[in-house]
């Protein structure tokens, strides 16, 4: 029994922290989660949402509390948390902050949707090369420049910044007790260039320019690579292993897709959440700045895809968690007794007008006319419109150079939805499954277990 070990995941979503502990037969021994608090809204003066932020320290508070859960699980089930060797975090991608020399954030942290870094895009999208994920007003590369601007102007010293860093860089730093590192996934957004695996030498000269020292980027590894191993005032403060290694993560979208278990080629994940996100495994990379397409490292494959404005939160805008539920069981029964037909409306599904994928258009209406007059022909609608996104967003990456998905494994709240795979199935022309496990902290945890043979 002295050879037991066990990898910790931690995914770090939107609205919530999430674990999982794994043995080495992949199999989900301990679970726990903590709520965040709601992301702090940022409005122009049209009163239309630009900008969310959170607080670090809520993350860490509710890290820790998941943490001690563990414990305590651990205890309830007899089990020795020392045997707990591995432990890796996800985040969501493109949360980015600026931190001091001893970790502390200099300010709330940018989220992954957050719009406000407009003029930032521009200037980085007319230096930018094709092959970078940072282009866009979400990019963590836009935003870090909007921090440090506001960061400048701001009465604090500007010697005082010290890491720019991203969401799990800043916790996995807090648990090490050192900052400054990242994985290739996370620093893809902030323009880190996976092919050459450096910092290019273009984000350099651009960053130089706008007197943000480039020595604040992370040093960069593979997600999985050991970082270090806890820090002693850590290993103290929670109760786990002083060996614990910290091994380095990925984003909350990739973790999923790790937890899926795809790995071949043209096999494709699409998750849908409040938003929809499309990938598909190929052979080789494929950049495209124009529609906001990027590929990153998955093993010895590439992973190429991009996210979309729509999904589950234009549902939550017209219905109900009751109306939701009562019109997909219409929707099913229709389905089974064969008396199904698509309405063909070509929406274009979007909570507030801005695309990021298929189409890169932060101005694009969503289109939601002719409107049905009954609810049930306009949930199916909306469904029919999200199917039809998915479906461009996968004609887009073929006509990019990516191989058309061969399957499609659906993660996320809306992969329960049977009518929503079944309209998908007939506008894709594929099979659609919902994978067996897709929580990002399984897949994260299996991420922990990359070099655990080498200990």
């Amino acid at each position: 029994m002295h050879n037991l070990k066990y990898s910790l995941g931690i995914d770090i979503g939107t609205s919530g922290i999430r674990a999982a502990v794994m043995d080495s037969q992949h199999c989900i021994i301990s679970q726990a989660q903590h709520n965040l608090p709601k992301s702090k809204e940022l409005f122009d003066n049209n009163h239309i949402v630009t900008g969310y932020s959170q607080k670090p320290h809520d993350w860490w508070n509710a890290f820790e509390k998941v943490l001690f859960a563990i414990k305590k699980s651990f205890l309830r089930q007899k089990l020795n948390i020392h045997n707990i060797t591995h432990l890796a975090i996800d985040g969501t991608s493109g949360t980015v902050l600026l931190a001091d020399q001893s970790g502390a954030p200099l300010s709330d942290a940018l989220m992954y949707n957050d719009q406000r870094a407009g003029i930032q895009a521009q200037v980085i999208k007319d230096a930018a090369p094709e092959n970078t994920a940072a282009i866009g007003v979400t990019s963590g590369l836009a935003k870090l420049l909007w921090l440090y601007k506001e960061y400048s102007q701001a009465a604090n010293p500007q010697n005082s910044i010290a890491y720019a860093l991203n969401q799990s860089d800043w916790v996995s730093g807090k648990l090490l007790g050192k900052y400054g590192l990242s994985d290739h996934n996370n620093a893809l957004k902030m323009g880190y260039d996976a092919q050459e695996k450096c910092w290019p030498a273009w984000v350099i000269n651009l960053l130089n320019q706008h007197h943000f020292s480039p020595a604040y980027l992370p040093h960069v590894v593979s997600p999985g690579q050991e970082l270090g191993t806890i820090s002693a005032t850590m290993a103290q403060h929670f109760g786990y292993s002083p060996k614990l290694k910290i091994c380095a993560g990925t984003t909350d979208s990739t973790a999923a897709i790790i937890a899926t278990g795809a790995t071949e080629t043209g096999q494709a994940v699409t998750s849908l959440g409040s938003t929809l996100v499309m990938k598909v495994i190929s052979e080789h990379p494929v950049f495209d700045k124009q529609s906001g397409v990027y590929s990153q490292p998955y093993g010895k494959l590439w992973l190429i895809g991009g996210s979309s404005n729509s999904g589950g939160e234009v549902l939550k805008q017209y219905f109900n968690s009751n109306e939701l539920a009562q019109m997909t069981q219409c929707l099913d029964k229709k389905i089974e007794q064969g008396d199904f037909s698509l309405l063909d409306l070509n929406f274009y599904p979007l909570s507030t007008p801005g695309e990021r994928f298929p189409i890169q258009d932060p101005l694009l209406e969503p289109k939601l006319s002719p409107r049905p007059s009954e609810p049930q022909d306009f949930f199916q609608a909306l469904l029919e419109g999200m199917a039809d996104i998915e479906t461009l967003a996968y004609k887009k990456l073929v006509d990019l150079g990516a191989p058309y998905p061969k399957l499609v494994i659906s993660i996320g709240g809306g992969a329960i939805n049977q009518s929503w795979r079944y309209i998908r199935e007939q506008k894709l022309g594929i099979s659609v499954t919902q994978a067996s496990q897709q929580q990002a902290a399984a897949g994260t945890a299996l991420l922990a277990q990359t070099t655990w043979q080498k200990t």
